[in-house]
């Protein structure tokens, strides 16, 4: 037996239900921490970022500095590589990137070369961040390029993930001989 049932709903019933947009910094920055999730289960600092282009990511990646011994292979550094890739040119002016943890000096240089649009960070970082917190090259005025900055996004859970990280870390110091 079918039962056929229609239901109708004003704009009024549904303001009270979640809508997933998938074109959020909310949804892009949970890419980004299943990127970070991978790096803490490789036992690297996790720290993960993905690269949007017309709401689709292009590219993602986490950090492999210890996996790789590469001191660059920063999360954002492999992201701007695949997205340099995806796109078949180095300028990247279209694109946003969404990073658990504000950019470092290194990673903030390479995002101004390539001519992003746009960072999105969750964790601020006062002794090293480079988009704001520490010193903000992102948006320094004798560049050749600014980036429009969004930070904060989803910050309590990337905070949470490297507070988790450290102290493990610093565990697993102290019950070593």
């Amino acid at each position: 037996m079918l039962c056929r049932v229609t239901a109708r709903l004003s704009l009024d019933d549904m303001a009270g239900d979640p809508i997933i947009d998938l074109q959020s910094d909310h949804y892009f920055m949970g890419e980004a921490l299943r990127q970070a999730a991978k790096a803490y289960a490789a036992e690297e600092v996790p720290v993960g970022a993905v690269i949007v282009r017309e709401g689709h990511i292009i590219a993602r990646s986490f950090n492999q500095v210890e996996l790789l011994k590469d001191a660059t292979a920063h999360a954002e550094m492999l992201a701007l590589t695949q997205a340099e890739d995806a796109v078949s040119d180095w300028r990247l002016t279209d694109c946003t990137l969404y990073a658990t943890k504000e950019p470092c000096p290194m990673c903030a240089g390479a995002i101004v070369h390539v001519r992003l649009a746009r960072v999105v960070f969750g964790a601020s970082d006062p002794k090293a961040g480079a988009a704001g917190s520490a010193l903000n090259l992102l948006q320094f005025p004798t560049l050749n390029h600014r980036c429009e900055i969004t930070g904060g996004v989803r910050e309590p859970e990337c905070r949470a993930l490297l507070q988790r990280f450290f102290a493990e870390q610093r565990q697993r110091g102290k019950s070593e001989p």
